[in-house]
């Protein structure tokens, strides 16, 4: 991240480059660690792929080293990207090891409950995002490829909750019930329990009206 916003925006400080980590939320959706930024800083340039240009202080503020990165830098990132971009398999499935060695011993009723919990979190999680985007994108503050790469987050998360969806309908069906006790397909409403707003199947992005409330690797 850090090695390719340098080459992309030119140098920055530290401050700069915390701050877009946080505007897109790469921490939490790119697997990016930011808390340790200014220690990663001193190593990079320790090991040649960025250097320390010049230091500014503005005003009141503590002095902020500018960062550029190094023809050794652009190296290094042109390996990572191609790390990055060329594999095709996803990382662990702890759902997908629960439901095939932990699962089969569990009341379906339960298992059912779990799972809806589960797709109402990613449903909330989709629209997060959603309006996120949407935010930056009428701001300014992420291009193309950025925004892109946040509506691909938020299909995976859409296709999640539409498999979520086809499992309850499976699951309602061995737990004693009809296909009408499961989740409705997308564009129709579940019947709310009791004191409780709607969760429409089709939550997610661009659905605010389904009650819930996104995260650019460089």
């Amino acid at each position: 991240m850090v090695l390719g916003i340098l080459a992309r925006s030119g140098p920055s400080h530290g401050h700069h480059i915390r701050r877009l980590a946080d505007v897109t939320n790469v921490g939490e959706w790119g697997g990016v660690s930011v808390g340790a930024l200014y220690r990663e800083l001193r190593t990079m340039e320790g090991e040649g792929l960025i250097e320390a240009m010049r230091t500014e202080k503005v005003g009141r503020r503590p002095e902020r080293t500018v960062y550029a990165i190094t023809a050794e830098g652009h190296l290094e990132l042109s390996a990572l990207r191609d790390q990055a971009i060329r594999p095709l398999g996803y990382g662990p499935d702890p759902l997908g090891v629960a439901l095939l060695f932990a699962a089969a011993s569990m009341d379906p009723g339960d298992l059912r409950r779990m799972l809806r919990a589960r797709r109402e979190m990613l449903a909330i999680a989709a629209a997060e995002v959603t309006a996120d985007r949407e935010q930056l994108t009428a701001r300014g503050y992420i291009d193309v490829l950025a925004a892109a790469n946040m509506r691909r987050s938020i299909m995976r998360t859409e296709a999640e909750i539409r498999w979520h969806d086809e499992l309850d309908a499976t699951l309602a069906m061995v737990d004693g019930g009809t296909p009408a006790n499961a989740i409705p397909p997308a564009g129709t409403v579940a019947a709310p329990p009791p004191g409780r707003r709607p969760l429409e199947a089709g939550a997610g992005p661009g659905n605010p009206a389904a009650g819930e409330s996104p995260g650019a690797a460089g």
